[in-house]
């Protein structure tokens, strides 16, 4: 997540306004210098190449343009829809200067994106109100601008850090796999979907097998190793997104597959329970050489008078089963053991 603040924006009473004159006449820019030099708060450009006067403008970045309109080689009106064209200079005012009053030449100015229009030489009491009004008005764009960037930057940080949380709140920070209050909201999700289309909802109960003493031979963390590995190999056994593993607590993992039959729910279990014990994560257990997982299956078309948490218990039956029958092995709701894989 980005972390950098907007830089503050000072007011625009601090700018300096920055004057930039595109005009091939030297008296016209030496006239509009004199009348501009006393002036608090104001520094003047001149440029008499109209060829260089996007360059220059992007150089300087003036707070307004006066332009000449009538040049050789160089349509001023022309110019004007360059500023407009530029992302560096579109917003910058433009007060275009001409000996030509005509309405026809101001109506063309004006469509080509001018703030302004003074017929040369202005008044210089006038010309210096307009250079004013146009750059405070200019550099007010930029603050607002500044300041809506560093709101929406703000937003974007804050909406980032609550994604952040929401993630976190929905995750075991031990396995990286979702917890049991993302699974639990998931399965009432996929279940009401189930309900309304009349589709098959599977569930998996994952228990590791003699976790108890491995942790009292090995400690905690070969304990938490061994669940960490379980959670990556079981994620792996997983094609489709809407498919997702959650530990449930301690060293049981629940699995929730919407819109899978029976068979398939119990061929992902025994892919899972023979993806473990290809792990060979060597155990002390007498009864097994590696580490082992024992699951249970039901898969259920939701019926409108029972809950979510039927399908859990139909599954944790399964599971219980496995268990007494020996371990690192699937049994279906049914009562079916399902043959394992060598």
């Amino acid at each position: 997540m980005s972390s950098v603040k907007a830089k503050p924006v000072p007011p625009a009473d601090d700018y300096v306004a920055l004057v930039l004159l595109v005009d091939d006449q030297v008296f016209v820019g030496e006239a509009v210098r004199q009348a501009l030099e006393d002036q608090p708060n104001l520094d003047f450009h001149f440029c008499c190449e109209p060829e260089e006067a996007m360059a220059t403008a992007k150089q300087i970045k003036p707070t307004v343009i006066l332009q000449d309109l009538i040049m050789p080689g160089v349509d001023g009106v022309n110019l004007v829809y360059e500023y407009r064209a530029d992302p560096l200079t579109r917003d910058i005012p433009v007060i275009v200067l001409s000996t030509n009053e005509d309405p026809l030449t101001k109506s063309k100015a004006f469509r080509a994106g001018a703030n302004d229009y003074l017929v040369k030489l202005p008044d210089p009491i006038e010309l210096i109100a307009r250079i004013r009004y146009h750059s405070k008005a200019y550099l007010n764009q930029i603050q607002r601008d500044e300041a809506y960037r560093a709101l929406r930057q703000s937003q974007q940080e804050l909406l980032e850090m609550n994604i952040e949380l929401q993630r976190l709140n929905n995750v075991d920070g031990l396995t990286g796999l979702s917890n049991r209050r993302y699974a639990d909201d998931y399965l009432t999700k996929e279940w009401k979907r189930a309900l309304r289309e009349k589709t098959p909802l599977s569930l998996l109960m994952i228990d590791v097998d003699e976790f108890k003493p491995y942790n009292d031979t090995f400690g905690h963390l070969a304990g938490d190793e061994v669940l960490k590995k379980i959670a990556a190999t079981t994620k792996k056994c997983f094609a489709r997104p809407a498919d997702i593993i959650a530990r449930f607590g301690g060293e049981e993992f629940i699995v929730i597959l919407p819109n899978t039959e029976h068979n398939g729910a119990n061929f992902v279990a025994e892919k899972i329970r023979r993806n473990v014990e290809l792990l060979e994560i060597t155990t002390s257990n007498a009864n097994s050489k590696h580490v082992t997982v024992s699951v249970g299956t039901a898969t259920i078309i939701p019926p409108r008078d029972e809950l979510p948490t039927s399908l859990i218990k139909q599954a944790d039956m399964a599971l219980y089963q496995a268990k007494r029958e020996g371990r690192n092995r699937v049994v279906s709701a049914s009562g079916a053991v399902i043959p394992t894989q060598k």
